[in-house]
């Protein structure tokens, strides 16, 4: 049989009309762990009235969750019809969100747009690391945060990425990911450091129980050798 093709980002559209239905268990999975993810970047971030990029926002929840915290948020992403599913859900919502098609390489804003800039299951995606790590720096004002998350290059982070979490248990679809995408954090923080970012250090996320329904609940670990979060800085008053 053919390899399964790898770095399958159409799934992102593919699941848009049952987005926030939680029909889909490897969608509920990128739900849960919104909180454990801003349980952690809340303590780096006041959101009230801050403008933020929520870069690769695929359909929303992480939007949504700045958002409901007061934040200005800018959701951008190239899944078409995931963008169209956040804009209907946000309205529904009544939260006043912006949501636009684009590329981390290419990000159609002014430089010095944004106060912070957060980007989660992203970077282990993209095509060009430099180039959208430079971007995000272009487009956050002085003194600006960026948050992010992405997952460790390891046999470890692999074993746990693809023959479980994609093959053994369906928390994602199969091809997700590309393990030889996946990236050391001494590569990201390198990577951070050239374009001009001060690097806080980097801690872990991970499942830290089950809830009712059977899905991992996601909070912070001590660990980073499977999923990373970080914080770095933009050079500023």
């Amino acid at each position: 049989m053919p390899d399964t093709p790898r770095n399958n980002l159409s799934i992102y559209d593919d699941a848009a009309d049952r987005w926030w239905s939680d029909e889909l268990r490897w969608v509920r999975t990128l739900k849960k762990m919104v909180p454990g993810r801003m349980a952690w970047f809340d303590r780096h971030v006041d959101w009230q009235g801050a403008t933020v990029l929520d870069l690769g926002c695929a359909g929303g929840f992480m939007a949504e969750a700045m958002a409901r915290r007061g934040a200005a948020v800018t959701g951008i992403d190239p899944a078409e019809d995931a963008i169209a599913a956040a804009k209907a859900h946000a309205r529904s919502e009544g939260l006043d969100i912006r949501y636009e098609v684009g590329v981390g390489e290419a990000l159609p804003y002014a430089d010095g747009s944004f106060d912070t800039a957060v980007c989660v299951d992203v970077l282990e995606h993209v095509q060009d690391l430099e180039t959208v790590v430079s971007e995000v720096h272009r487009v956050l004002r002085p003194g600006g945060v960026f948050l992010f998350d992405t997952i460790n290059r390891n046999p470890l982070a692999r074993f746990a990425t693809i023959t479980v979490a994609e093959d053994l248990l369906g928390l994602l679809p199969k091809g997700t990911h590309d393990p030889e995408m996946f990236i050391p954090p001494r590569t990201l923080r390198r990577i951070l450091s050239a374009q001009g970012f001060t690097v806080d250090r980097f801690t872990g996320l991970g499942p830290r129980g089950i809830d009712r329904n059977g899905d991992f609940v996601f909070g912070r670990l001590p660990s980073t050798a499977i999923i990373y979060m970080g914080m770095a800085r933009k050079a500023g008053d």
